[in-house]
């Protein structure tokens, strides 16, 4: 049997869940394997004294995500892989394909928020080096070649920046390396710390034709999965985030002499303005979010009426135009709440990311690889930003979402269970090859 003969008979047998005398499909990533790895991981940044279940506190360029990734490198070399440290400090494996075609690229992040959990990040970056391993172990070969990728600082605490993805796509400024974190260290330093050159930050960039596409796994963050029961997610796409900072200027004046009736109270019209935004996002359905998440007021003190108050305001979802439309409904919301409180409410854009949707062609390859594998699939967006949204500027994306127990990210309690994480890495595994296969076949 020649080659081509061999990788389409194994995946047929990969759609149907072979062998076919078993009771149920074979899992072909070691659960056991998989799970000694991310408590491992665990350790760089983990609390004194503290356990598994203590959460880890691993921010990107700090002397634990040092660690970290000088241990997993060594992991990735182990695995028989060829690693290379790009001008971001991304690290890559590579293991060979049979034909010179573009790469097929999967991973994450392991950096962490303070006081975070050890499944963000880790899931995804950990489950692409146990995908490969299983490949090793099973002694398939691919068309493309693989490649998994650590992406840096995906949490964006230090510099207040993504570093990462967005050099891989070709979206980070140059004047990122001069800023300056907490102990006066710029990106620069860190850099060189992690053996790179600051000068070549721009050949961090990956050209889009040599990429094929990018699978991401990833634990959902939210309770949707877990509340209707279902192992694994698809995902639609990643959502837009639209950010305003809003202000509401009235007059600060005595507390106990200013009759109600003649006050022009900053908070008074922030409060309706806050509960204006909650009203207008759920006015019409679907799954958009918005949330006012800071106010500041002045002049702050109990007895003064506050003169000014600043808001954020947030505003997610798929469709851009709903995002658009919701917050028209606002400002106009806000304008009448400025004319009954006798106060101004301006407010300014801050930023905009704009959604990025998931491949279609590689939705299907998910489903058909949870299907095979006898897992239940639900379709959803990601309500939070993944290294996925900066790599669909260069290619086809793809995610797969596993459960979190009680929808709880960024935090110590963070969890999903180790059947639930080798769930995804399964699906993993077996997306890579059909995205392989399907990417090859001829129309």
């Amino acid at each position: 049997m020649n080659r081509r003969s061999l990788l389409a008979v194994t995946t047929l047998l990969l759609l149907v869940g072979f062998p076919a005398q078993a009771q149920s499909p074979v899992r072909h990533v070691d659960q056991q394997r998989l799970w000694a790895t991310l408590e491992k991981l665990s350790e760089f940044g983990r609390p004194a004294g503290a356990g598994f279940d203590g959460g880890v506190t691993r921010v990107g360029f700090s002397e634990a995500d040092f660690a970290a990734r000088t241990w997993l490198t060594q992991l990735i070399r182990e695995a028989g892989l060829t690693v290379r440290v790009d001008p971001a400090g991304n690290i890559f494996g590579r293991r060979p394909g049979n034909e010179n075609l573009p790469v097929l690229l999967f991973g994450s992040h392991i950096d962490s928020v303070p006081d975070g959990g050890n499944f963000d990040g880790d899931v995804g970056a950990l489950g692409a080096l146990e995908v490969m391993r299983a490949l090793n172990d099973g002694r398939i070969t691919t068309r493309h070649p693989l490649e998994m990728v650590i992406w840096t600082n995906e949490e964006g605490n230090h510099f207040s920046q993504w570093v990462g993805s967005p050099a891989a796509a070709g979206r980070l400024s140059a004047d990122v390396l001069e800023r300056k974190d907490e102990e006066g260290k710029t990106l620069a330093d860190w850099l060189r710390r992690y053996g790179q050159d600051p000068g070549r930050l721009a050949d961090a960039r990956i050209e889009p034709s040599s990429l094929a596409a990018y699978l991401e796994l990833h634990i959902e963050q939210g309770g949707v999965l877990e509340a209707s029961k279902h192992q694994i997610g698809v995902v639609q796409g990643i959502v837009g985030i639209h950010w305003w900072r809003c202000t509401a200027t009235g007059f600060a004046n005595h507390a106990g002499t200013t009759p109600m009736d003649g006050r022009r109270d900053a908070l008074a019209a922030a409060a309706r303005a806050t509960l204006a935004v909650r009203d207008e996002v759920r006015a019409e359905a679907g799954r958009q979010v918005g949330t006012v998440g800071e106010v500041r007021v002045e002049p702050g003190a109990v007895n003064v009426i506050p003169g000014r108050v600043q808001f954020s305001v947030e505003l997610r979802d798929l469709d851009a135009a709903k995002v658009l439309r919701i917050w028209a409904r606002i400002e106009r919301r806000f304008a009448q709440i400025a004319k009954e409180e006798n106060v101004r409410l301006d407010c300014v854009t801050v930023e905009t990311d704009e959604p990025a949707l998931t491949d279609a062609a590689i939705q299907s390859d998910i489903r058909a690889a949870a299907r095979a594998a006898g897992y239940t699939a639900l379709d959803l967006p990601s309500g939070a930003g993944h290294d996925a949204q900066q790599v669909a500027h260069l290619a086809p994306i793809g995610m797969i979402f596993v459960p979190s127990r009680g929808g709880i990210s960024h935090s110590p309690l963070e969890y999903s269970s180790p059947s639930d994480v080798a769930n995804g890495a399964e699906v993993l595994f077996r997306t890579v090859l059909l995205t392989d296969e399907r990417l090859n076949r001829k129309p």
